[in-house]
């Protein structure tokens, strides 16, 4: 082992100060967010809380857990991640194990499309005239059937399934098993670090979506969570409702502390799923730049 020298313990403190700032940079604003919904509304209007909340209250959280509006908007957009990410995954990876295969017909032309789509759009007006003449508009299902195929994981999956050996495949078509069989049984279970990348990137774009919730649904049932904050963002006040106002003024409620209440409660869930995800992530990060 080589001997520590004082250039290299310079070095080695410089790099842990720096990587301390970085860390404290980017980890600092989601803390002052977490204090923040922890403090009472009036109190944190005046300003000077930092490092822990000062008027600490449930108040914020007892106004949002008390709101049907935003229990609807979370279940909601529960339902969407659930629903949109499970159909994304399995539709995407069903395409790509058809794309994989060499012996496809019109392999070409699907790929051709497949990399036109990727380049051009035909804009919001287009995609609005589509979604309404296949009686899309205000259900649910413009939130998960749109995005069931992702067209950048798609050629990452296909990439993937190229790597897995043949003979599996063959192995299980001797023994009688179908193309679906071999799919869900056999390519899927060993493509576990895709579909984990997979599963994470789709959700927390499904869980984040707030954008086909204010254009292609009127329904205030199927608000989405994302929805209601960019809405109460834009509100001056917390609620025109007389009795709400009563109430959220007993409590020291404000515009901007059920604001970020809602943020905290939005990222919680992302937060608790990345941890079983995270070793399966690592190796699907290298997906692209590994397999080819």
């Amino acid at each position: 082992m080589r001997r520590r020298t004082t250039e290299d313990r310079v070095v080695d403190s410089i790099n842990y100060a720096l990587l301390s700032v970085i860390g404290f940079v980017t980890l600092y604003p989601f803390y002052y967010i977490l204090i923040l919904s922890f403090n009472s509304g009036t109190d944190a209007a005046q300003g000077g809380v930092y490092l822990w909340p000062r008027s600490f209250t449930l108040d914020n959280y007892i106004y949002f857990f008390r709101d049907s509006a935003w229990i609807q908007a979370a279940l909601v957009s529960a339902a969407r991640t659930i629903v949109g990410t499970v159909l994304t995954v399995l539709f995407t990876c069903m395409v790509a194990y058809g794309l994989s295969r060499p012996d496809l017909m019109f392999r070409r032309v699907y790929f051709l499309l497949v990399i036109v789509a990727m380049n051009f759009s035909g804009g919001l007006i287009a995609y609005y005239v589509v979604l309404r003449s296949i009686g899309l508009l205000n259900t649910f299902g413009v939130f998960v059937i749109p995005s069931m195929l992702n067209l950048f994981f798609l050629l990452i999956a296909i990439s993937f399934f190229r790597e897995i050996p043949a003979d599996l495949g063959e192995s299980a078509r001797i023994d009688g098993a179908g193309e679906m069989t071999i799919l869900l049984r056999i390519v899927l279970p060993v493509s576990m670090p895709l579909l984990a990348t997979m599963a994470l990137f789709n959700g927390a774009g499904q869980w984040n979506a707030w954008l086909d919730a204010a254009y292609f649904v009127q329904s205030e049932h199927l608000r989405t969570l994302s929805y209601r904050m960019i809405q109460i963002i834009n509100q001056t006040v917390i609620s025109a409702d007389a009795g709400a106002a009563v109430y959220t003024a007993n409590l020291k409620v404000t515009n901007f502390s059920v604001q970020v209440t809602a943020m905290v409660i939005s990222i919680a869930p992302i937060i608790g799923v990345y941890p079983f995800l995270q070793k399966y992530l690592v190796k699907g990060m290298m997906l692209g730049s590994v397999k080819g």
